[in-house]
């Protein structure tokens, strides 16, 4: 089989992707952010996000000083927080450890929290242009097909075939454009609905053209039947039209987000509200529904307005109270302080 490298390559310097934000500077600290966007989220979503984060955080120094808030505050609206929270981790032990930067050993940076074996490779290959291979997404698509790889890639022994593939495939040079070629070509040609197979650089060996399995693969996670999950949000606003978070513990889902609090059932949610504020009836807003990977939820929203607080939660905005979880008092207009779950956020802006 023809080595696929020097045909994307050729594909990459007319038609491949040179002014992504990320690559100028392309620093091992900007690669490694983009890169904690991009897991499962689209390049022109990650584009703004990437541009207003390097602005307030441009550096591991900058992001390992900040507030844990401030930076899912940065991250609100991508999604998966556990990726900001370890950025934020990972800072910490650059500073403290790797001298404010990131290791240039690939097995030191696998070693840090939130930096997975394709990441690693991402950053050695483009940030420092070392042979390593990337296993992403759209990289997985593209030799999948190629070499007609079957089975779902999250399985081992698919994920070990293809690693093996990917390593082979390494070019002896230039291997950061080799590496943004790959990427490049799955995610703007060889997409999974509707790939440019007659403009394939590849397809003159391409398995799954040969074998016209090119819609087939890769292979579709094997359907499970995902439990059903309800939660009562309570949304309890006081005359100013500030709103009653808590934040949410320390692991689990949506960790250290600020969210509303929840209750099982409405009576133990009026008996929350009842222990924090006065208020009277609440109203029952329309049902919610939202997906994880592991389960879908239910959020049922309960709306009390104008309740008064008690001396339990300060009043000024911003501040924490002594309970625990935390709570606070939050304006619709400071809401883009605070990282939020996006279906939160979402019912806040509507009420707001």
């Amino acid at each position: 089989m023809t080595a696929i490298a020097p045909r994307l390559l050729r594909w990459f310097d007319t038609h491949g992707r040179h002014d992504l934000p990320w690559q100028h500077p392309r620093s091992a600290y900007r690669v490694w952010i983009s890169e904690a966007m991009l897991q499962q989220t689209q390049v022109v979503t990650v584009i703004p996000y990437f541009q207003r984060f390097v602005r307030e955080l441009p550096d591991i120094a900058t992001l390992a000083a900040a507030p844990l808030d401030d930076v899912f505050a940065l991250w609100s609206g991508l999604g998966y927080y556990s990726r900001a929270r370890r950025l934020h981790e990972t800072a910490g032990i650059c500073m403290r450890e790797h001298g404010g930067e990131l290791p240039q050993a690939f097995d030191t940076l696998l070693a840090l929290p939130g930096i997975g074996r394709s990441t690693a490779g991402a950053i050695m290959a483009l940030a420092h242009d070392q042979p390593f291979p990337i296993l992403d997404g759209n990289v997985r698509r593209v030799l999948c097909r190629h070499r007609g790889v079957h089975g779902w890639p999250g399985k081992a022994s698919v994920q070990r075939a293809l690693w093996r593939i990917a390593q082979e495939a390494l070019p002896d040079s230039r291997s950061a454009d080799y590496t943004q070629a790959l990427m490049d070509w799955g995610a703007t040609a060889c997409t999974p609905t509707a790939p440019a197979c007659g403009d394939c650089p590849l397809r003159e060996d391409c398995v799954a053209l040969r074998d016209d399995t090119v819609a087939a693969l890769p292979e579709r996670r094997p359907p499970k039947a995902l439990p059903m999950r309800d939660v009562f949000a309570l949304i309890a606003r006081d005359a100013h039209g500030r709103v009653l978070l808590q934040r949410r513990p320390a692991i689990g889902v949506w960790a250290g987000l600020w969210s509303l609090p929840e209750a099982a059932d409405i009576a133990a949610a009026q008996a929350w509200v009842n222990r924090h504020a006065r208020a009277d009836a609440h109203e029952s807003l329309p049902t919610i529904p939202h997906a994880f990977s592991h389960y879908r939820l239910r959020i049922h929203p309960l709306l009390w307005r104008e309740v008064q607080a008690r001396s339990g939660v300060r009043d000024n905005d911003g501040v924490e109270s002594s309970s625990e979880p935390p709570l606070r008092w939050q304006s619709p207009n400071r809401l883009h302080e605070l990282g939020l779950p996006a279906p939160i956020r979402k019912l806040l802006e509507e009420l707001s």
